[in-house]
């Protein structure tokens, strides 16, 4: 039996299986960023035992630990480099830490990295290698899997693809490079709605009955579903960021599939998937066309927990 967890900027989950695809038990909380990393710890020390009892299994069982993490990771030290939404977490011996607790090894790594493993070995994956992952939420992450195995270069991260820079034009700028992360995650595609909206008055759309402040990407997609045209464009220009993104990704790389995930993703197909395949494919290098297809992500909130549970099962055996 193996513990997976998963340490985000909101959320906190736990899970126990054996690596396989299946979570028999799980624990999910929130939490609270004001506490900082020790107040997640303290909840990591309250939740074992109660993941533990709701499993109906002795901690004995235990083989190993696998543990994604919101954030950079160190594979050689198994710390934490830095996390850029919770205090406390900074260098932190994240992987010795829950092994002093439960009493097993535990190994780290980015959550992204472990949410690729699960889709490449349980998800829309399963089956096909190299699979390319993005999770495209409050920020953009990505895991590349080759063999079933997650790559990181000479061990501090690979796949950062809301790090690459693509070409993009605001309200009242030039066209410039900016991060992938700052215009296509879901923050991103508000602030630029919001850029447009208090630097020009061309567009007419019931956005703009609302407080600049208010307006969310999720806002955004309900209007552009609704057929507001420059709630589309907004859009648009966010499928135009990560197109930008997934070619650089093709030419280097030429992955079997990509799979995308995250909150921004759940959009769904007609406002987001089928209009990223069809700028893709028109931008396709031609010797690669048609190699490589798009998918959304198939294991849902539990996605970092069945990865997590799989490189515990690799790293730990079983």
């Amino acid at each position: 039996m193996f513990l997976g967890i998963e340490i985000g900027g909101t959320k906190l989950q736990l899970g126990l299986g054996h690596g396989d695809g299946h979570i028999p038990a799980l624990w999910r909380g929130t939490v609270n960023p004001s506490e900082g990393g020790e107040g997640i710890r303290k909840q990591i020390i309250t939740a074992v035992p109660e993941l533990f009892a709701k499993a109906n299994t002795a901690p004995g069982t235990l083989q190993g630990v696998g543990i994604g993490f919101g954030g950079p990771t160190d594979d050689t030290n198994q710390t934490v480099i830095k996390s850029h939404q919770i205090t406390g977490w900074d260098g932190f011996p994240l992987a010795d830490w829950v092994s002093d607790l439960v009493g097993v090894p535990a190994v780290l790594c980015n959550d992204a990295d472990v949410a690729g493993l699960g889709e490449a070995l349980f998800g829309a994956g399963k089956g096909m290698s190299p699979i390319f992952y993005i999770t495209i939420g409050s920020g953009i992450g990505g895991g590349l899997i080759i063999g079933g195995q997650i790559y990181r270069g000479v061990g501090r991260g690979a796949a950062e693809i809301g790090h690459t820079q693509v070409l993009t034009t605001q309200a009242d700028t030039e066209p410039a490079l900016v991060t992938l992360e700052s215009v296509a995650s879901g923050w991103g595609i508000a602030s630029t709605a919001r850029a447009h909206l208090a630097h020009s008055d061309m567009w007419g759309t019931r956005l703009r009955e609302l407080p600049l402040e208010d307006i969310t990407a999720v806002i955004i997609a309900n209007e552009a579903r609704a057929g507001d045209t420059f709630a589309q464009h907004i859009l648009g220009l966010a499928h135009w960021a990560v197109q930008q993104a997934i070619r650089q990704v093709s030419l280097l790389l030429c992955p079997r599939r990509i799979v995308i995930g995250g909150g921004v993703s759940l959009m769904g197909e007609e406002l987001f998937f089928a209009p990223l395949r069809q700028m893709v494919a028109e931008r396709a290098f031609p010797p690669f066309a048609g190699l490589t297809d798009i998918v959304p992500a198939a294991l849902g909130e539990e996605v970092v927990i069945h990865g997590a549970l799989a490189l515990a099962r690799q790293k730990f055996g079983g």
